[in-house]
Order: structure tokens, then sequence, then C-alpha cells
């Protein structure tokens, strides 16, 4: 780390020719990058405006209108002020919401969705149901069928990325902490809430950047293999859908009508199989979990750390600080979240190409485009490799597809469906690797397992057996034998 006290750099020398120097390059003169991050602030010399060598105020925020003025005070006070969690969402929403308006690099802006594209999608929604009944004995998941702007989507989605990226901004918070040596953190107090306010500052307009970029691309609200939006709602972006289908030489109604049957097959799979969403989002914190964050990374750029340019820190978060641990633990809760995410997905392109391939001439082009969308990583994937070090692409989803296919040929839609009802009844990575082997294996029936072990648990607690905390074999036994799911069914 730097000699510097706590890492502050000194302020730059004085240029030898003076006003000279600062013309030509010194500090109140260069061009440079927005040294707060915030919409409006270029340096002068730049896009802000010109003459911040003669005024101090002008050198730190460029000629500004009052108006952009007052707002970068403001968002800087914010920055500052901010005693939340380990990121600053409010930060994180306005970011995501002045992304969105500054619409999509194809030059498409955001607009409100009209009755008509309503109507639309409902009505996509709702014959997309009525065709997976016939592919699926899962009923419909969605009581409401939603069209929404990218805003809105915006809007319905921060609920889940905070409770999927809290878990690892907490780590990066405690490891901004833990740079400043033991003896010194007491007399650095102030120093250290500066940083986490810095921290969840940046962390905040990261993931708002992230999260207003993906709400240019997605068509709906599960593209990402997991359940972004509200329960019980299918949802669709119009604006989005249209220019997804634009280059594909497929009918526009034809591109809405499979989108919503990939949506509709989504919500069926974790409205009524309850144990699915915690399974993947333990997954994806069990993940977490064992990341380690690259201190010494951290360590260089807090001990280089300029208050007037806190954006050496996101560009630390940008370049990535994560680094998962090579553990077999750590190994392990990968393998569980990527086969999860192929199954999830697998099942997903079986059922919905099962309804579509009859009725849709587009159904083959249009299984292959998102196959190839989903298999890449695309905009999902940059996101998460970003924010949580996590990459979420179903490596292995066409074999998995092919494994659903397959289980649906020798025990047809009940048999297939029926393994959702434990967890321990899916197929494994291993099984991917050999689909036949496990299409043609004797399944246990988890539902008869369940029964019996209730009726045990009933009898000690009848008896008195078991006493207050279980002995062994009362609750906490049938939790061990529930898997994620136990909660559920007692």
């Amino acid at each position: 780390m730097s000699d510097t006290p706590f890492g502050f750099g000194l302020p730059p020398e004085e240029p030898e020719d003076g006003d000279e120097g600062r013309k030509k390059g010194g500090a109140g003169g260069q061009d440079g990058p927005n040294p707060f991050g915030f919409p409006g602030m270029g340096l002068p010399g730049g896009a802000g405006g010109q003459g911040g060598a003669d005024n101090p105020f002008a050198a730190m925020f460029g000629s500004m209108n009052p108006n952009d003025l007052g707002a970068a005070f403001q968002q800087l006070g914010q920055m500052l002020s901010y005693e939340g969690g380990p990121v600053n969402w409010d930060m994180a929403k306005d970011i995501a919401r002045q992304t969105v308006a500054q619409g999509t690099s194809d030059g498409v802006k955001d607009a409100s969705v009209g009755v008509a594209e309503k109507s639309a999608v409902q009505e996509a929604l709702r014959l997309a149901d009525l065709w997976l009944d016939g592919v699926t004995s899962l009923p419909s998941g969605a009581g409401t069928a939603v069209a929404w702007s990218r805003a809105e989507w915006v809007e319905a989605t921060l609920p889940v990325w905070k409770e999927l990226v809290d878990p690892v901004a907490e780590r990066v918070g405690a490891a901004m902490g833990g740079v400043v040596p033991e003896e010194m953190q007491a007399m650095a107090g102030p120093l250290l809430g500066m940083m986490r306010s810095m921290g969840g500052a940046m962390f905040g307009q990261q993931i708002g950047q992230a999260v207003g970029v993906l709400a240019g691309e997605v068509v709906g609200s599960t593209d990402i293999g997991l359940p972004l939006g509200p329960a019980g709602k299918a949802a669709l972006l119009p604006l989005n859908i249209a220019s997804f289908g634009k280059d594909l030489g497929v009918p526009s109604d034809e591109v809405r009508l499979y989108l919503a049957l990939r949506e509709a097959a989504h919500a069926r799979l974790f409205a009524h199989v309850p144990w699915l969403r915690s399974h993947l989002f333990g997954a994806v914190e069990g993940y977490a979990r064992g990341i380690k964050v690259d201190t010494s990374k951290l360590e260089d750029v807090v001990g280089q750390l300029d208050p007037s340019n806190p954006e050496q820190l996101q560009e630390a978060l940008q370049g990535g600080m994560f680094q998962p641990q090579d553990t077999p633990e750590q190994k392990a809760a990968l393998a569980r979240l990527e086969t999860a995410l192929a199954l999830v997905e697998g099942w997903v392109d079986a059922v919905v190409h099962e309804a579509a391939k009859p009725r849709l001439t587009s159904a083959d082009a249009m299984r292959e485009t998102m196959r190839r969308r989903r298999a890449s990583g695309g905009p999902a994937e940059q996101t998460f490799a970003t924010l949580i070090g996590l990459e979420l692409r179903p490596r292995r989803l066409r074999d998995a597809s092919r494994l659903w296919a397959s289980l649906t040929d020798a025990r047809g839609v009940d048999g297939r469906d029926g393994l959702w009802e434990h967890p321990d009844m899916l197929p494994t990575a291993s099984d991917l690797d050999d689909p036949d082997g496990f299409v043609h294996r004797e399944q246990l029936d988890f539902s008869e397992i369940d029964k019996m072990l209730g009726e045990a648990a009933r009898g000690r607690a009848e008896g008195g057996a078991g006493g207050t905390d279980g002995s062994a074999g009362g609750t906490d036994g049938t939790d061990s034998a529930d898997g994620p799911d136990g909660d559920e069914k007692k």
C-alpha cells in the first residue's frame, strides 16, 4: 500500500509553467473520465465544458447548468451518507432507470405499453397455457398475464436481484474493511464508514447499470432460468420481443407466441414445484459463499484511492475481483447449480417444443435460436459474471432436453413430471452422461417415504417418545429426508 496515510494520494504538484501547464495537461485542464460516475459530470476540457483551470468548482464539475449541478451534489451526498446494507439499492434503481431511459445501442427508446400490445400479450399467454395443458401434468402457474415496459421490468425484478447479489456484496464489503491493518481500524473509523458508503454506492451503480442494460434485451421474467418477477405473474416485454424477432424472418405473432410458451412453462414449473426456487437460489448462495475476494487487488485499489475519483473502485469491480475457491465444496456447488439450471431449461425446451411443433411452422427455427441464446450465455451470463463472479449458463441444455424427451417416451407425461416431486428424484450430472440408464432405472416413490416418515413422527409425538427435542429421529429426521422441500410439506 502507499506510504500516504490510509492510501490517500497527495494532490498533484503545481505545473512549473503555471496556467500554461494547466491548459496543456495539468490537473485542471485535461480531458478525463467522469470523476464520480454521475451523468453530466465530465471534466473540463472535454464534453463537460471549458474554463475549469481558473475555477476550483468548475475543475471538479465542469460547466454544468444549475439543475445538473444540484443533482450531482445530491447524488454525491446520497453516496457518502448511505448507511444501509452492502448495496445502495436506491441508487441501483435510479441508475437502472436512467440506463433504460437512454435507450439501447440500436437507438430504441423505452415506451409505455399500449392497449393493443397488452391485449396481444394476454392473448398469447392464454393460448400458450391452453397448448401446454396437453403436454404437461403441471397446471397453469400464472394467475395474471402482464405486458411490461423495460422500466416496469426493472421495478418488478429488483427485489430478486437484491436477494441474489447481497450475499456477494457483503463479502466485498467485509474485504474492504479487512485491507486496513487491524491496529489502525479504531483510528480509521470515519474512513471505513466512508469506504462502506462508497462501496455500497459503487456496487449499486454497477448493478443498476447492468440491470438497466439487461432490461433492454430480456423478453420476459424468466430469461435467465430464475423467477425474477412476482409469483403468479407471467410477463412479456413487447418492445424487446419486436427487437428480438426483427431479423429472424418469422411472423411477429409466432415469435410472441413461442416466447409466451416459454414464459408460461417456466411459470408452471416454479409455481407447482415448491422447493425449486429455494433450491436454485440456495445453489447460487452456496456458490457465492465459496467465492473469495482478491484482496491483493482490492488493497492496491484502496492504496491508491483518490477521494475525487471513486471510479477506481468501480473499475475494480468491473475488472473482476472474484475468484472461486478450488475446493470440493465449491466444485460441488457449481455442479449443483449448473445441473439444476440445465434441468429447468431442458424441461422447458422439451415441453415447449412438444406444444409448438404441431402448431407453429417456425418451431424448429425458434427452438434453435433460443438454445443458442441460452447456451452462449448472452447478457444474463455477462451480468452475473460481473456482479457475483458467476455464469448462469445451462451448459448441458441439449443433454437435459434429450433426457426429458426420452423420459416422455418411456414413462409418459405424468411419469416425467412426477420427478419434480422431490429433488432427490431428479437426474444428476452423471445421469446426463447416461440418459438411457436413468430413463430405465427404477425410481423410488418418495411420496410413500414422506408419508411413512410423517406417520412415524406423529406416532412419536402422540406417544411422547420424542420429547421436545425430537430425539434424533423426530422432526429433524423428517427435515433431513425431505431435503429442500421439507418445510413445504409440513
